[in-house]
């Protein structure tokens, strides 16, 4: 009998412990990961940083995303405030007569949100707040600091856009058919679509499905 995918195993390759399926390891509420995604690693949360509760900010992450060795998230609370003649956070530190600073006071951008079928390159960082699009690339060693368009690939420090992957109606048909949301069957049977490199027969299929 083949052998089902299994999004709750924390193990997808037999006897091969660096590289899990994310979602089933998950134990901080703030970090919501999606079916399927992986890291390749023996764990997963060591490489959220800075992710204090008080902050409000959580990291999410869609479904099928492809996760290097290294990938470091770094949350709020890396965040210093900017808006003072100093940057130290003397509140943190034991002795120092300071009060923490109001949440206004600093410079918080909200939740990280990675969209789904991402493939994040190794040792790149990703920034507080930024959102990544569905199919993007991240660039090895690139430190990602703003938003990232759906199926764009950008590299370097800071990240920058090199490329689309596909032309502007491929991507939207894209965005339209969501294949990451379908049944394990479904995608199963549109493996020999997802990964074929005739990118024309590919956009003629996908028309017919989307009924265009």
């Amino acid at each position: 009998m083949t052998k089902r995918p299994d999004p709750n195993v924390i193990h997808p390759i037999a006897g091969y412990d660096k590289e899990i399926y994310v979602k089933p390891t998950i134990t901080n509420p703030n970090i919501i990961v999606g079916d399927f995604t992986y890291i390749a690693d023996s764990q997963f949360e060591s490489h959220v940083t800075h992710l204090y509760e008080w902050n409000g900010d959580r990291l999410i992450i869609g479904r099928f995303c492809q996760i290097a060795a290294g990938v470091e998230f770094v949350m709020n609370g890396a965040n210093h405030q900017m808006n003072a003649l100093s940057t130290f956070p003397f509140y943190t530190l034991e002795g120092w007569n300071m009060k923490p600073p109001a949440i206004s006071d600093l410079p918080l951008k909200g939740d990280t949100v990675i969209g789904n079928d991402v493939w994040i390159g190794q040792n790149a960082v990703i920034l507080p707040g930024v959102h990544i699009g569905d199919g993007a690339i991240i660039g090895a060693n690139s430190v990602v600091g703003s938003d990232v368009e759906p199926y764009s690939i950008v590299v370097g420090n800071p990240a920058r856009a090199i490329r689309k992957r596909f032309d502007d109606e491929l991507i939207g048909m894209m965005l339209e058919f969501k294949w990451w949301n379908k049944s394990v069957d479904e995608i199963n049977s549109l493996i020999p679509l997802l990964t074929d490199g005739d990118l024309d027969k590919v956009k003629a299929k996908l028309a017919r499905l989307l009924g265009k």
